[in-house]
């Protein structure tokens, strides 16, 4: 019971013993864990060659799941006793869930495969108790599919690797100057136009190398609500992004009259095919504010805030975590910049016509509107730092990315954060020093720093920490362009970054990054088995390598705020 990733709170076992589990082990499921009884068999099952049976609730041969309102929300304990079997209790369903990513950890890689590879292989949970509850109710990853799409299976497959690692929150950004990912019924244009480019640069902005194959892709509003689903019975709450007021070329090229007319032939503009700051930003009129109002309304009826529903958990007490952060939007709000307003007499007639300063107020008055709008239905806007500029609605939360201040900020002023430093766990950033690492980018974040990254800053005092609702990895996707580069920049790293989510560590310098090391060599073969594309210990393989390829290395330890 000691390889267990993340670390549980309290395990104890007997290394003698075990309870086996056969084909004639029985599978009971109490009211409320029908999502894990059916994850169990469908999954464990399939993996081991069990049927996993519907049994009795005192068949002493059997694995039991049970709610158990005595514990926190999101809390397990399994129990395994020789003669008795195994028993896992939630204090929610979703703590039932989780207890049953720890029963696959317990029985070995095998548990991780799709069928099985040894039928006739003996199989056993080692006797003993862990108790477990996560540090941070909003354990998060963002995937950015807008700069290199994502199919759907790939979004599904990173899903379930989420849940292995006891992560509930996908934030998907699905939207930017590079690609527009989301089908929009009212607007066709976004994914007939918007979803593809011509091109693409391969690896930095500084770099001389093109793919001239077109890039592109979509889902389907059928799609969205197969991810949607897919998640909420892991327990993931899914967070979609559509980018505004910057970082939005893709829709203007689709629908020119979004943009900047009066300084910009708009109509000429394409998909951008490169990366970095784009100075192509939505024009601030009431045309626009009612379109995106119409994407939105589109939005959020493909990202209900009541996902719980095929869980058959609703209501219970402990699963209000998932349905308040599956009321969030993202609004992006991030890297606008402010040229082509200073030059729009448009723009500069809005800013006189609402008596506002300057151009960063209109920034914010720009998402102060659709904050109000978000929260007249019901739901909760959330952006990037760059959002509290100007100020902010009582409700709105903050991703905090340019490092510590905009959290520190926004706990300050009672607004709820979710901490993503860039500098810490940016897992586009490189993993190690020296010129085998693919693609270079920003500061080296190997696996022992990301482990030591701490969420809650000291500045903060108790009653600001509260507002820290939790932790995000960010996977921004420009130089990662098929499912083998994401594995590789985010795994193992991902692992480390989950412990940090979930487990309850001491200080950063005080964390047993060896302990953790001795684990991550039973969890690479479950990652392994289950076909991730990781970074091994000693380095990239040779096909992870891309020499020549230029990327952006910053040198020296990065900013600790």
């Amino acid at each position: 019971m000691t390889d267990v990733i993340p670390a549980p709170r309290a395990a104890a076992g007997s290394p003698d013993r075990a309870v086996p589990l056969e084909r004639s082990t029985t599978l009971w499921a109490a009211e409320g864990t029908g999502g894990t009884e059916r994850w169990l068999r469908g999954t464990l099952g399939a993996a081991l060659g069990l049927p996993l049976a519907p049994g009795a609730e005192d068949d002493p041969d059997s694995v039991r799941l049970r709610l158990d309102d005595t514990l926190e929300p999101e809390a397990y304990r399994l129990a395994a006793e020789p003669g008795q079997g195994v028993e896992i209790r939630g204090g929610s369903p979703a703590g039932v869930f989780w207890g049953a990513q720890t029963l696959r950890q317990l029985l070995g890689p095998h548990a991780f495969r799709r069928a099985p590879v040894r039928p006739d292989a003996a199989h056993a949970v080692p006797a003993g108790v862990i108790e477990d509850a996560p540090r941070f109710r909003w354990r998060g990853m963002m995937l950015d599919v807008a700069r290199h799409f994502m199919p759907k299976d790939g979004v599904l497959r990173h899903l379930d690797l989420m849940a292995a690692h006891k992560l509930n929150v996908l934030h998907f950004h699905l939207t930017d100057d590079q690609g527009w990912r989301v089908e929009i019924k009212r607007y066709p244009r976004l994914t007939e136009t918007g979803s593809w480019r011509a091109r693409t640069r391969f690896g930095h902005r500084a770099s001389p190398l093109w793919d001239d194959r077109p890039h592109g892709g979509h889902y389907t509003q059928d799609d969205i609500r197969e991810i949607v689903a897919y998640a909420a019975e892991r327990h993931i709450a899914v967070v979609p992004e559509i980018d505004v007021p910057g970082h939005s070329q893709a829709a203007i090229a689709a629908y020119p009259e979004l943009g900047n007319t009066d300084v910009v032939d708009t109509a000429a503009l394409t998909v951008w095919d490169d990366w970095g700051v784009n100075p192509n930003v939505l024009a601030p009129t009431d045309a626009t504010l009612r379109f995106y109002e119409g994407v939105f309304e589109e939005l959020l009826e493909l990202f209900p805030a009541d996902a719980v529903a095929s869980t058959g958990s609703a209501g219970f007490a402990g699963f209000a975590e998932f349905a308040e952060f599956s009321r969030f939007v993202h609004i992006g709000g991030d890297e606008c910049p402010k040229e082509q307003w200073r030059a729009s007499p448009a723009a500069q007639a809005r800013i006189a016509e609402l008596g506002l300063a300057d151009e960063d107020a209109l920034q914010s008055w720009f998402i102060g509107h659709f904050d109000a709008w978000f929260t007249a239905r019901g739901r909760r806007m959330i952006g990037w730092d760059e959002i509290l500029e100007g100020g902010l609605a009582a409700g709105a939360a903050v991703s905090s990315w340019r490092g510590y201040a905009g959290g520190i900020a926004a706990a300050r002023a009672g607004h709820d954060v979710v901490m993503c430093p860039e500098q810490q766990v940016y897992l586009d950033h490189r993993q190690a020093p020296g010129e085998d690492e693919p693609v270079p980018i920003g500061y080296v974040r190997t696996l022992e720093d990301v482990y030591r990254f701490e969420p809650v800053p000291p500045e903060l005092d108790e009653a600001q920490a509260r507002h820290v609702l939790g932790a995000q990895a960010n996977v921004w996707t420009e130089v990662m362009e098929d499912q083998s580069r994401v594995d590789y920049q985010v795994f193992p790293r991902l692992a480390a970054f989950a412990e940090v989510a979930w487990s309850d560590l001491p200080a950063p310098a005080e964390r047993d990054f060896a302990d953790f090391e001795r684990r991550m060599t039973a969890h690479y073969g479950r990652l392994d088995a289950l076909g991730v594309g990781y970074r091994p210990p000693t380095g990239p393989h040779p096909w992870q390598r891309r020499p020549g390829v230029l990327g952006r290395p910053l040198e020296g330890p990065p900013p600790s705020r």
